[in-house]
């Protein structure tokens, strides 16, 4: 019963409003080279790739990537960060991320560095998370006023919510957050201009 009234409550969340449909696909159809896939994975969990275009330098998007305090603006799903300790190249990360799919707040701690040639990986540490790792692999494109963003993200919550649904709230805030990551690099550099 408390599975049903979760799944049911979810789909409502999750956005069968036209609107928020259309919404979702905004940043995936107008700015992807190849399109967001989320699906889940055969060992637990859900993935999700992405080949995404964004405006401004790679230097840009990972400065937006790597400012840890604030992660949250980068997302529509509320989450607060409770540390960030930086540690010999690396950074510790401690987010706590409520979720109209699980009950109260979710822990993630996670570290995150720099990948060699351009982008962000960040892995799991502990929390509420069985499995998480996220990579962003960056590099220019065009005349390098672009930057070309390789995503891949592998999360499992300890939930009895099922892969599949998770899927499809997963599809959602990503195409949310690759919007809002493209909004700041957009708010960026008009600034400096």
């Amino acid at each position: 019963m408390v599975l049903l009234s979760l799944v049911s409550s979810s789909l409502t969340v999750l956005g069968t409003d036209p609107a928020n449909i259309a919404a979702a696909g905004e940043v995936g159809s107008a700015h992807s080279l190849r399109d967001l896939v989320v699906r889940p994975d055969p060992d637990g969990g859900v993935r999700a790739t992405a080949t995404l275009l964004f405006p401004g330098g790679p230097a840009l998007i990972h400065s937006i990537l790597a400012e840890y305090r604030k992660w949250p603006e980068l997302f529509e799903t509320q989450m607060r960060v409770a540390q960030v300790e930086q540690l010999d190249g690396r950074v510790l990360t401690d987010i706590y991320i409520s979720h109209a799919l699980l009950p109260g707040e979710q822990r993630l701690l996670c570290e995150s560095q720099v990948l060699p040639g351009g982008g962000l990986v960040t892995d799991l540490k502990g929390g509420d998370f069985t499995r998480y790792h996220r990579e962003w692999k960056l590099e220019p494109a065009g005349d390098g006023t672009q930057t070309r963003a390789e995503f891949d993200l592998l999360v499992e919550v300890k939930t009895i919510v099922p892969d599949w649904l998770v899927a499809v709230a997963m599809e959602r805030e990503l195409t949310a957050h690759f919007r809002l990551v493209r909004e700041k690099a957009l708010d960026l550099i008009m600034k400096e201009r």
